[in-house]
């Protein structure tokens, strides 16, 4: 399992935002913790909720009628 580093001064959804993945905990500030995730949990797509102590997937919210797109377009 990995470690996932959760910024408490970054709001994401109900909860705060998965700042870093890595294999290994380290040494950080006091606004920061980590708690232990799955290996496919990706930075900044998560967001850790305290109510119930998980990780969540982040829903993107686009305004009505657009839809989320990765990568360029080309013309």
């Amino acid at each position: 399992m990995k470690q996932a580093l959760i910024s408490t001064v970054e709001p994401r959804a109900n909860g705060y935002r998965v700042a870093q993945v890595d294999e290994a905990a380290f040494p950080v500030a006091d606004t920061l913790f980590w708690v232990e995730c799955s290996d496919d949990i990706v930075a900044d797509q998560y967001y850790y909720d305290p109510s119930d102590q998980t990780i969540k997937v982040l829903e993107t919210q686009l305004p009505d009628g657009q839809i989320p797109t990765t990568g360029t377009q080309t013309l």
